[in-house]
């Protein structure tokens, strides 16, 4: 199976109200995202410092095809002052939070050594059946 680095837009930023917890061996781990969105041009993955949120209509289609390596969560959405006057009447759909585990080139969703997202090539296509016109895409050999 082919697998696939992808960086989504970064529409935003975590939030103040977005909680990290420190595990015993060191590793910081987000258990409460607030994601506040400055702009958005439409893709329906965005991230932030590794947390990744998608709209609703993309977690139904993810979770219909029984991917691995991810769990959806709440999350909380917020807009920044730059967004309400970049966008006086857009409104964001609703969303969650795509919680991505540690099993690149394993698992059809995957954070490798240097937190970048790495998917399969049927989570991909899963992304694509979406709006994903703002993201790098880069086959891994």
């Amino acid at each position: 199976m082919k697998y696939y680095k992808i960086d989504p837009e970064v529409a935003g930023g975590w939030g103040p109200n977005t909680i990290i917890s420190t595990l015993s061996g060191g590793e910081k781990v987000v258990t409460r995202l607030q994601y506040v969105f400055d702009g958005w041009l439409g893709d329906e993955i965005v991230e932030s410092s590794q947390c990744f949120v998608v709209t609703e209509s993309l977690a139904i289609t993810l979770e219909s095809l029984s991917l691995s390596g991810f769990t959806l969560k709440e999350v909380e959405v917020t807009t920044s002052d730059l967004y309400r006057e970049l966008y006086p009447d857009r409104t964001l759909p609703r969303c969650l939070w795509l919680s991505v585990g540690r099993r690149p080139g394993r698992d059809d969703f995957g954070l490798d050594a240097d937190g970048r997202l790495v998917v399969s090539e049927k989570a991909l296509a899963a992304l694509r059946s979406h709006r994903l016109q703002h993201c790098d895409i880069m086959q891994i050999p």
